[in-house]
């Protein structure tokens, strides 16, 4: 339980500082304070995505149905985080490009992940039977598992891009940021990541509920 007054502290405290302390870009301005937010969802969502894959793998091993909630879950809260990286970076994209989307490389990529995972629950959507269902999707789990960091890494980094390439990592391989900035950035994502086991916990309860309901 202690973990979830943590996670609603460090929320609290990482507001507070993207407001208190200078933009973590000066050239953009304040704008780039919704790096804080935009890049601890998209890695969080990613985070998701790989451990639903692995759920999806250790369901195909012990054709465990519990292991199928599991891997649902961390599918639809990957996809939660994605979408908000997404419109986060639409904001972006419309404050500094003048247009809220581009076709810049990594909203393509972005959109290709949206497009793979809304495509997986229209699959679970499709199948009837429980057991057929929680097979399928487990393999097309693994598959997507495997995309996602081309698509998220990868490919978005082949092509010119729009997009800042030193929010983290200078041209020269020396961290970016600041003190302040790299413990906000850190203490943001660190609770991005509770708040995602937080969710995880509560729809895998409301699976296990609904499939109740359903028999």
């Amino acid at each position: 339980m202690w973990w979830k007054y943590l996670t609603g502290l460090l929320l609290a405290a990482v507001i507070v500082a993207i407001f208190v302390l200078p933009p973590p870009q000066t050239q953009i301005g304040g704008v780039s304070r919704i790096f804080f937010f935009h890049v601890p969802a998209a890695l969080i969502g990613f985070i998701a995505f790989v451990l639903s894959a692995i759920y999806g793998a250790v369901y195909l091993k012990g054709r465990d149905l519990s292991t199928d909630r599991k891997a649902v879950a961390a599918a639809e809260i990957g996809l939660m985080f994605t979408i908000i990286a997404t419109i986060s970076g639409a904001i972006f994209a419309r404050i500094t490009w003048g247009m809220y989307w581009n076709w810049d490389p990594r909203q393509t990529s972005i959109l290709a992940v949206l497009l793979i995972y809304g495509a997986y629950f229209a699959l679970r959507q499709a199948v009837p039977s429980h057991a057929t269902r929680a097979r399928l999707s487990a393999v097309y789990l693994l598959l997507a598992g495997i995309l996602a960091p081309l698509l998220f890494f990868v490919l978005p980094r082949l092509y010119p891009s729009l997009h800042p390439n030193d929010s983290l990592v200078s041209g020269g391989g020396e961290f970016a940021m600041t003190l302040p900035v790299g413990l906000t950035f850190g203490a943001s994502v660190l609770s991005f990541l509770l708040l995602y086991f937080w969710l995880h916990q509560l729809a895998v309860r409301a699976g296990r509920i609904k499939e109740k309901l359903e028999m």
